[in-house]
């Protein structure tokens, strides 16, 4: 990896000029595991001022200091897309997650089913991992990272103005195909919704239930397909 290609996200703001600390699990990666030194270079985003140039000015002993130089670009719209999703079993979650957020979307929302087979969602963990993937992936922001809700408070509070795509598996729903306008996509659990979930989603008014195919899919195969037919040619 050649000095400058380091991505990382930030907090603060970022202007020509600009001198922060970064954060300590930042300087231990620049220092200890990328060997980089004063002076050497690196690219910065937030989510909201574009991509900056930037150099080291300070680190040792996992601290460090960087100041900015020029924009290389500018912050740009980016696909309003959320995936709500049923979490699965630890690694399953964290790839989910990973190429979600490579693949572009805004919000990322986990969602407890009947057939929930994961008790808890460690958040840290899954911003951590939408942190790096955004840094590789070349983005100019982060998803958002809501806390889990139960399927029944994620359809009442949906906005009524975001259509909400729902992957049904063995049903004779039409095929999923690129949509206009903010959107979501619901993918749930291994095993496929309960009867409960099912009428829940069927209630939901601004649910368009669609299928993925006649293949059975794992879920986090499911989310990856559906976030790439929703954003075939024609999206947005």
């Amino acid at each position: 990896m050649m000095p400058g290609s380091i991505r990382l996200f930030v907090v603060d703001a970022l202007h020509a000029g600009a001198n922060f600390a970064l954060s300590a699990a930042q300087a231990h990666y620049l220092g200890s595991v990328m060997r980089r030194s004063v002076g050497d270079a690196l690219r910065l985003f937030n989510g909201r001022d574009g991509e900056f140039s930037a150099r080291i000015e300070r680190i040792r002993r996992g601290k460090a200091t960087v100041i900015v130089e020029g924009l290389l670009r500018p912050q740009a719209p980016e696909t309003d897309l959320w995936l709500a999703f049923t979490p699965l079993k630890r690694d399953a979650t964290d790839l989910l997650v990973q190429k979600a957020t490579e693949l572009g979307v805004a919000a990322l929302l986990p969602v407890m089913t009947e057939r929930t087979n994961a008790s808890r969602v460690n958040l840290e963990r899954l911003a951590a991992i939408a942190t790096e993937a955004a840094e590789q992936s070349e983005r100019l922001s982060v998803p958002r990272l809501h806390p889990p809700a139960p399927l029944h408070a994620l359809l009442a509070d949906w906005p009524a103005e975001r259509i909400l795509f729902v992957a049904l598996e063995r049903s004779d729903s039409p095929a999923i195909r690129p949509a206009s306008g903010p959107a979501g996509i619901l993918i749930g659990p291994e095993g496929g919704f309960s009867p409960l979930d099912r009428t829940l989603i069927q209630n939901g008014h601004q649910c368009t239930q669609v299928s993925l195919g006649p293949r059975i899919l794992r879920a986090e195969t499911a989310a990856i397909v559906a976030l790439a037919l929703l954003q075939a040619p024609g999206y947005g």
